[in-house]
């Protein structure tokens, strides 16, 4: 049965597995977060309706189990799966504080081991390269403005895709060269932006009012037919910008492993991600050290 039918307004689903007032239970959740369990949720339902199991009540250790290992029967990437073994903890967590449940089947469950990936990272000529490249012949200057200016605070600033689009006029603070941006959870924070992101973000501001339609409100950046900019938007313009496939994301994972490399604090950096977790952002400590040992190993002449 494919994932789609069952959609959340399914009187079945809904009264059975109580999707909907689980979603709305994840308040201090970012939406792309409440979206990506609905879909985990859905397809772990669809999952165990062909399995004749129609309600969390029927759901033991035993299925849970046999539903991880169809995910990577199916040849899921391990990081897929442990999202959705993530997915499936949080679900039945809140179905046992609302006492649907007298006990929890997820406890104990295990996702894949990671397979210690290394976060993408751009070099300093791949930045240079997407920041300061040539215009295509033909290109608005209105857009090679904008361009410059949002790529500019995603690698200046770390910031997610995600707080990029929802950013405001009203969010920057160019003569304090600082933006506030909501993150994860709906925290507000305050990080700085580079000297060449205050620049561009001037000239972008001269011609903003070209672009962004009214109905777009004061939405920082927006696309060709004046409404906001969506992370869908942004990957289009790194595809356009980028010498190599790249993504968004790697721009973030890039601005912390430049400053790691330059011996930044690995609390500032913390801070500055937005990051609940330090252990979050230790993993940037590991793309540095291997960054070191690729170095020493092209330098040192007994390497």
């Amino acid at each position: 049965m494919p994932v789609r039918a069952l959609s959340s307004a399914s009187p079945e689903v809904g009264s059975a597995w109580q999707l909907d007032a689980f979603a709305a239970s994840l308040t201090s959740s970012s939406a792309n977060t409440v979206a990506a369990y609905t879909s985990d949720l859905h397809g772990f339902v669809a999952w165990a309706a062909a399995a004749n199991v129609a309600s969390p009540a029927a759901v033991d250790r035993a299925l849970l189990r046999r539903f991880v290992a169809s995910l990577a029967t199916a040849g899921l990437a391990k990081r897929s799966i442990a999202r959705k073994v993530s997915s499936l903890r949080r679900y039945f967590g809140y179905l046992c504080r609302e006492g649907v449940l007298a006990a929890d089947p997820s406890v104990a469950l295990r996702s894949p081991a990671g397979d210690g990936r290394l976060p993408r990272v751009l070099d300093h000529g791949d930045v240079a390269a997407l920041l300061d490249g040539p215009t295509p012949e033909g290109e608005p200057r209105w857009r090679r403005l904008r361009d410059d200016a949002l790529l500019e605070v995603l690698y200046g600033s770390g910031v997610r895709v995600g707080e990029l689009c929802g950013l405001d006029v009203d969010s920057l603070d160019l003569p304090a060269g600082a933006v506030s941006v909501w993150g994860k959870g709906s925290k507000e924070r305050r990080v700085p932006l580079s000297a060449p992101a205050v620049q561009a973000l001037r000239a972008w501001l001269v011609v903003r009012h070209e672009v962004v339609a009214v109905s777009a409100g004061a939405a920082l950046f927006g696309n060709e037919r004046g409404a906001r900019l969506s992370p869908r938007d942004v990957r289009r313009i790194l595809d356009r910008r980028s010498p190599r496939p790249t993504h968004p994301h790697a721009l973030r994972h890039t601005f912390a492993t430049h400053l790691l490399d330059g011996g930044a604090d690995l609390r500032a950096v913390q801070e500055l991600l937005g990051h609940a977790d330090v252990a979050t952002t230790q993993r940037y400590t590991h793309v540095s050290n291997h960054r070191l040992r690729e170095a020493y190993a092209e330098a040192h002449p007994r390497a």
